[in-house]
């Protein structure tokens, strides 16, 4: 089973949620357990699941480079580029490949017929694995500093995956080409939500990309005890289960802060984290 949570827009939850699954799974209900962090730009799982680094990988992009000595300005390169990252100006006898818009994908140096384009491996992110209880329970991949090709970093993050009982991806949030990249490879999507305006209008965004996407999913709601209705509406207008509801309290919010997970510093906490994977995995959820 693997398992998506994402959210809306950052802030609502979403790792304190991943965090308390991976550590109940792994020491309270004995699974065989791995939670990848894929939110590459700003991962911060390691704050909370204190492991230990074992091993670490680079993640690299093909970049082309045109010789404009041999180049015939045909235009056949920057005609097939589906990303705009070819700039051309034949009058000057210029040509330049943009690496910030570069996706790697080879077309360019297929279809130059003069054989004026090379490649070069360019690192622009990191892949590290992390042992929790057993080896390689966590892997968390990390953008380099100025890079922008997310989908790329967490591909890869998801290639180490290994099969597990559960694999758990911690997401990133919003809904963009980043976040359809982890949850597309996922079983189920677990989306967290906040009971504020802000949470609503971009968990409604987030439903209906999985929706589009065909997965099973249901939400857990953070902050319960904020009353606002619209959310409760929509979410049961919509047929979606609620997996749980996670209580706003000052003692959760304080072991947040100081990077301890919410579901070893609670009890009910703990009672809650467990009865959201034994509703995912028995079925019991749309």
């Amino acid at each position: 089973m693997k398992i998506a949570v994402t959210s809306g827009k950052g802030g609502t939850g979403k790792t304190t949620v991943s965090t308390g699954l991976f550590h109940v799974l792994t020491k309270y209900m004995k699974y065989n357990v791995q939670l990848l962090d894929c939110d590459v730009e700003e991962p911060d799982c390691h704050i909370f699941i204190k492991a230990s680094e074992t091993e670490s990988f680079p993640v690299y992009l093909s970049v082309p480079e045109i010789v404009a000595d041999k180049c015939t300005f045909c235009g056949k390169c920057k005609a097939v580029c589906a990303f705009n990252a070819i700039v051309m100006l034949p009058p000057i006898k210029f040509i330049e490949v943009s690496k910030e818009l570069c996706h790697g994908c080879g077309a360019c140096t297929y279809v130059c017929p003069e054989g004026a384009i090379t490649e070069h491996n360019e690192e622009i992110g990191k892949i590290t694995h992390y042992d929790y209880y057993t080896r390689d329970e966590f892997i968390e991949g990390r953008m380099s500093v100025g890079k922008a090709l997310q989908t790329q970093v967490i591909r890869e993050t998801i290639r180490h995956s290994e099969e597990r009982s559960v694999v758990i991806f911690d997401s990133p949030p919003g809904t963009s080409c980043p976040v359809v990249a982890t949850v597309s490879k996922a079983d189920y999507v677990i989306m967290v939500t906040e009971p504020t305006p802000f949470g609503f209008h971009d968990l409604k965004l987030m439903a209906e990309t999985v929706k589009q996407l065909g997965k099973r999913t249901g939400i857990v709601i953070n902050k319960a005890g904020l009353d606002y209705k619209p959310l409760y509406d929509y979410i049961h207008t919509n047929k979606i289960t609620i997996l749980a509801e996670i209580p706003f309290k000052k003692e959760l919010a304080e072991a947040y802060s100081n990077g301890r997970i919410i579901a070893e510093s609670d009890n009910g906490m703990k009672t809650i984290f467990q009865g959201i994977i034994q509703k995912i995995l028995n079925g019991q959820t749309n």
